[in-house]
């Protein structure tokens, strides 16, 4: 007999924010290529284009939040939610992309320095600053719970970054007339970006492929279902991500003295989801270990 106990948390509305944050760096890409037009600044058209993809990737993680809250339907037994882990992993690779164009253009830059536009840069980039810190701040809250909700922190945050860096590098030129500060600039903070994005990255693409999401001990999961009442011995444990805030889990229970009726299942998983965080449970009982043993020795630690 197959049971399954299904627990949805509601994600947080973050529509506001991201209607905000699209139309915030929306107006911030215009004024910045109007101004790297007018004083014919490379870099600000540069950023003004970089910017433009930030947009991109505000809007593609809104449309995965939206599309994680359609219904399921006989097609899509589980709806889009995975649209999210898919997000979070689109923004690392862009965001990843990006700092690597960065770091060749700071590179080429370095070779033959130029002199910039101290003054309207310095401008334009603190602009960037407030736009795009208040932006970042507007997902600060759904950071920690959500990856998707983290990869648009961490892509607006960056810019954040950069901006700063650009506004400090450019009062320092002013001061020095030392053309090599912007690029040597830029180089150190996309290397910090990319050191604090890798994670980002690697988390997304490990729950693309039904990794056992970071915040679940699978031993600790399975030695506390052999604990239960009646549980002889478990087989074919899986647990994977439905979507950046949800945890699925699927499990075979050997109980040879019989079933333990509805009551044990809607017990067992409210306990799972409330001592390791998941959400979607399906337990099978069994009254025998079939022959064989588990179908799946890798999902079946500790078992013999």
């Amino acid at each position: 007999m197959n049971h399954a106990e299904h627990y949805h948390q509601a994600p947080q509305a973050f529509n506001r924010a991201f209607a905000i944050g699209i139309g915030l760096n929306l107006l911030y890409v215009a004024v910045e290529a109007f101004y790297g037009w007018r004083v014919d600044s490379l870099a600000l058209l540069a950023d003004a284009g970089h910017n433009l993809s930030d947009v991109g990737g505000l809007a593609l993680a809104w449309g995965a939040t939206l599309a994680g809250r359609l219904r399921a339907n006989a097609r899509h037994t589980y709806g889009w939610r995975r649209a999210s882990i898919l997000a979070a992993f689109a923004n690392a690779t862009v965001l990843l992309v990006a700092m690597g164009s960065l770091l060749w253009e700071a590179v080429h830059r370095l070779q033959a320095p130029a002199p910039t536009a101290g003054v309207t840069i310095m401008v334009i980039a603190a602009i960037g600053v407030v736009v795009n810190g208040i932006t970042a701040a507007l997902f600060m809250s759904g950071r920690k719970s959500d990856l998707n909700l983290r990869g648009a922190f961490l892509h607006m945050a960056a810019d954040a970054l950069v901006s700063l860096g650009v506004v400090a590098a450019g009062a320092l030129y002013l001061w020095t007339a030392w053309s090599w500060l912007d690029p040597a600039t830029s180089m150190v903070i996309a290397l910090v970006i990319v050191i604090g994005t890798w994670g980002l990255f690697r988390q997304s693409l490990h729950l693309l492929f039904d990794g056992v999401p970071e915040q679940v001990d699978l031993p600790a999961v399975a030695a506390w279902l052999r604990e239960r009442p009646g549980v002889t011995d478990i087989h074919d444990l899986h647990i994977w991500a439905i979507s950046t805030t949800e945890t699925a889990l699927s499990v075979h229970l050997v109980m040879p003295n019989g079933h333990p009726g509805d009551a044990f299942l809607s017990e067992t998983a409210t306990a799972l989801h409330a001592h390791f965080d998941i959400d979607h449970p399906t337990m099978q009982i069994e009254i025998g270990r079939p022959e064989g043993g588990c179908a799946h020795p890798t999902t079946c630690p500790g078992l013999s």
